[in-house]
Formats: C-alpha cells, sequence, structure tokens
C-alpha cells in the first residue's frame, strides 16, 4: 500500500488549503485513514481521524471546528480541508492507513495504531 499527500504549499493567516491523500491498491474502503503532523522539534500531533465509510470522524482539539477530514472511497482518496490557518498549523503533515479498521475507541489518535504512512507534504502558514 503506498500513500502520496499533495496539496500542501504557503497560505497566509486565515487562508485556507486542502491536502489530498491518494492510497494505492483495492483496500482503501477497509482502512480508517487519518492525518498527522509534525513541526520541527516538536512530536507528531494527530490531526483528525475518519471512519472506513466516511460516517465518523475524529478531530485534535488544536484544529477542531477548523479542519474537516472527509474520504473518497471510489477514489482511494482521503482529504483535509483546513481552514482559519494559524501560524501553529505550520509543519509537515501525514497522511496514514489503518488496516485493522476499529474507530472510536480513540485509538485512531494514536500514530502506532497506522500500519501505512505517506511521505509527507508542508505546510507553511505565514502572517
Amino acid at each position: 500500500v503506498q500513500l502520496q499527500a499533495s496539496g500542501g504549499g504557503l497560505a497566509q493567516t486565515g487562508g485556507s488549503l486542502r491536502l489530498s491523500c491518494a492510497t494505492s491498491g483495492r483496500a482503501f474502503s477497509t482502512f480508517v485513514m487519518g492525518w498527522f503532523r509534525q513541526s520541527p522539534g516538536k512530536e507528531r500531533e494527530f490531526v483528525a481521524a475518519i471512519s472506513r465509510n466516511g460516517a465518523s470522524t475524529y478531530y485534535g482539539d488544536s484544529v477542531k471546528g477548523r479542519f474537516t477530514i472527509s474520504r473518497d472511497n471510489p477514489k482511494n482518496t482521503v482529504y483535509l480541508q483546513m481552514n482559519s490557518l494559524m501560524l501553529g498549523d505550520t509543519a509537515v503533515y501525514y497522511c496514514a492507513a489503518d488496516r485493522k479498521g476499529l474507530f472510536g475507541t480513540s485509538i485512531e489518535a494514536v500514530a502506532a495504531a497506522y500500519d501505512y504512512w505517506g511521505q509527507g507534504t508542508l505546510v507553511t502558514v505565514s502572517s
């Protein structure tokens, strides 16, 4: 399974960006998908996760109400719509896939629960 994240770039505070993560293989609809981010000198931080059918989502406290995760199973793609960007959102964003497919126990916020990772896409927010 390969994950390819894209859509990062430079945005101003208050602006928006949309990240995409295309996944290879036919098992995409069986994966819980997540987004994490990491800034220099900081630990990897949970951003958002979405259940296999897209009906349930879960967000980290720092992005709740500003970011929206969604997925398109026929296209094997998960998205992260980021609005009201803040300087603190600057980071490399990673998409990840959990083949166990469990959702709703908060395990989806744990990086170690994910089996596959994309290469990351850099988001830089400036004032």
